[in-house]
């Protein structure tokens, strides 16, 4: 038979939970979205090595170079290939992870090299909302 302490901690985290349940999800927007061919993220892309100051190497030991077609992100290993999808022109690039970022706080979902981001939008523009797909 369960003591009173127990049965009190069982019926707060019931209470929590049904809480949370009850939360409302409007404008909460999920960064995953599962399709019938697999998963992908959407999100917005930004663009580094356009002469800003920069460490020579990026996080998996490389040294950067902005003519590349690399990117920066947290979500996959080093040497995952991605599809990059600009979502208001349907141009896409295929890129290899090599860095670590963007900053979290930016709300960016990755940070593409000079040459890939400029293969789908232009530099000018700095932002574009995309869709990433792993390939490999």
């Amino acid at each position: 038979m369960m003591n009173t302490h127990s049965n009190m901690k069982l019926f707060v985290l019931t209470l929590l939970c049904l809480i949370l349940l009850s939360l409302p999800t409007e404008g909460i927007e999920a960064k995953t979205v599962k399709q019938r061919q697999g998963n992908f993220q959407i999100g917005i892309a930004s663009w580094y090595g356009g002469g800003e100051k920069l460490n020579v190497c990026t996080a998996n030991g490389e040294i950067f170079d902005p003519n590349d077609y690399t990117a920066a992100i947290w979500d996959y290993p080093f040497g995952t290939i991605l599809e990059v999808t600009n979502l208001n022109n349907d141009l896409s690039v295929k890129v290899r992870i090599n860095d670590r970022g963007p900053n979290r706080r930016l709300n960016r979902l990755i940070d593409l090299s000079r040459a890939a981001f400029k293969s789908i939008c232009p530099l000018s523009q700095g932002l574009c909302k995309v869709k990433i797909e792993r390939l490999k």
